[in-house]
This record gives structure tokens, sequence and C-alpha cells, in this order.
């Protein structure tokens, strides 16, 4: 699907900070200052080590925290500040998330159809039981299980079938962006490329916009259209796929992009990763502005850093 970079964006987040007060004198700020938008049917990688805020940004998104500052946007509505029932109900139903682990996410007590019907029978979204069966029956053929899973508990399944059952509690709303969150992490190799092609197979039917969250640079490269690169909860680099991968600006981007294995083994054995120490580095985050280097192509540094590295 071609996404329209012209037209309304679905998502825009603004200045999103997200702190978490620990005690009278200490306070983490997991996410500082991050904005980027997506768009209909677009999938938005974002990439980063452990501990950098990519979760905590979904979450936010999501609103399962409230953002400490900005502003979040989703499709025109403000859903930053306090929700209204109208906000809240359109937020509940076209915004879905996929969690990282599909057995602590799935109701050890529920049946699996349950789980996946939770959704509709919050918000009526059926006429009859019939109905209701039909959809449940219809999402799971489409995730790949089978109808008499959905009489099974999520322990009777392996981490695969668990993470379909996810992805199909998240599709049954027809929701309009789906937060993916490390949803394939927790996967055997195989596996996560056959729930990665089912999510793309799913988009090219329905049109759902994604935000990828990984630290895969394989995997994200492959499903995304753009990809935003955060560290220490600033998004420090963003562009399409092509403009990250063949032509990454930030020392941290290129720290990360050189740490990938190459499957040649003769191209691997002359592979030099290269060391980024943001402490030693002399970079303030705190400082950077946007600098547009082509395109869609914007890094996050002062104006004498993108001199010294685009020069």
């Amino acid at each position: 699907m071609a996404v329209n970079y012209n037209g309304e964006p679905l998502l825009t987040v603004e200045g999103l900070k997200q702190y978490f007060k620990i005690s009278s004198g200490y306070t983490v700020k997991a996410v500082e200052n991050v904005s980027f938008k997506i768009y209909p049917g677009e999938t938005y990688g974002l990439v980063g080590e452990s501990g950098s805020g990519k979760s905590t940004i979904g979450r936010s998104v999501i609103r399962l925290y409230n953002p400490t500052a900005g502003k979040i946007s989703f499709e025109g509505m403000d859903i930053s500040g306090k929700l209204t029932s109208g906000a809240g109900r359109c937020l509940r139903t076209q915004m879905q998330m996929i969690f990282q682990d599909p057995m602590a996410s799935l109701n050890p007590r529920k049946k699996v159809g349950d789980i996946i019907g939770e959704g509709l029978d919050i918000h009526h979204m059926y006429r009859n039981s019939r109905e209701r069966e039909e959809k449940i029956q219809a999402i799971l053929k489409k995730v790949g299980l089978a109808p008499e899973h959905a009489s099974r508990y999520p322990h009777q399944f392996s981490g695969g079938q668990r993470q379909r059952v996810g992805i199909a509690r998240a599709l049954i709303m027809n929701p309009k962006l789906i937060i993916a969150d490390e949803c394939i992490s927790a996967l055997d190799v195989s596996i996560q490329a056959q729930v990665v092609n089912l999510m793309k197979d799913i988009q090219q039917e329905t049109g759902t916009a994604y935000l990828f969250i990984a630290h895969d640079l394989s995997m994200v490269k492959y499903i995304s259209d753009r990809i935003g690169v955060l560290h220490l909860g600033h998004l420090l680099e963003t562009g399409t796929t092509e403009e990250i991968f063949e032509n990454p600006v930030h020392p941290y981007t290129r720290s990360l992009l050189s740490a990938i294995p190459a499957p040649n083994p003769v191209v691997e054995k002359q592979r030099i990763a290269e060391s980024y120490d943001y402490k030693t580095s002399g970079i303030d985050y705190g400082k950077g502005t946007e600098h547009l280097v082509s395109g869609t192509h914007y890094v996050k540094c002062t104006d004498e850093e993108f001199s010294k590295w685009i020069g």
C-alpha cells in the first residue's frame, strides 16, 4: 500500500515528555521532547537499545501512561490531556496494542475466544452472539489459527501462537493504528518471519498503520517505511528506511548499523563495529535541534555538529 505523505497524518506526536517520579529528589526522564508523525497505512519503526524509551512512547501514545508534557493528536483529536467520552471511545476502538510478552498480556483464566472478543463485548460491536462468534472465527483464520482454538486457554499454545492471539485481539477491533511493542522479540527466528509477514499481509488488506517498536534492525528494515532512532529518551534521527540505512548521519545511528552482522562470512570477518559512548562523545542531546539532511531525513544536533557530520 502506497503511503501518501502529502495528506493528513493519522498520528502526530509533538514534544512528548514522560517523566516518572521515583522519590522527592529523583525523577526518571524516560522520554524527552520526542516528535514524529505516522500516516495512514504506514509502518513507522522505532529503534534503539534497551532502556531508550521505546515502549514508554508506545504506552504514552495509547494513554496507558499520562504524558508529562507534549501533544498527541490522533485523527485530528487531541488525546494528550483528559479524554472526553467520545475521544476515549475512539482511542480504544481505533488504536490497539500488541504487547511484548504474549503470555503476560493474555488472561490465563479466559479462553482465547473470550480474550479476542472482549473488545467487541465492551463496545457492543455485534448484534447477536452468532455474529460475535463469526467475527472471532474469521479473525482466528486470518492470523493462521483454527476455529477450535477459541475454546482453549493461553497456556495450551506455543509462543508464536500466543502472539497470533495477541494480533487477533488487536485486529478484531478493525483499528487504524496498531502499536507493536517488540511483538516478535520473544519468538524464534522462523516464527518471527511468519508473524512479520502476517502483519504485512494484514496491512495490505486493511490499510492499518503500525508503530513498530523493536531493536532488531534487520526486521525493522524489512517492515518499516520510515524509521526513528531513539537513545536515552531522545529521538536522534528519523527518515525513510533507505535514508537511514544508506546515509546514517548521527554517530549513534552509525554505531547501531555497524553492529548488524553480515550473512557473508568473508564480509563479516572484515566488519568493524563503531563504538559510541554518550558520556565521552561530547554531544549534548538537550542542545540539539532538528536539521534537514534531505527529503524526509532529519537529524537532531547542534549547527556545529551538523556541519561536522555532513561536511
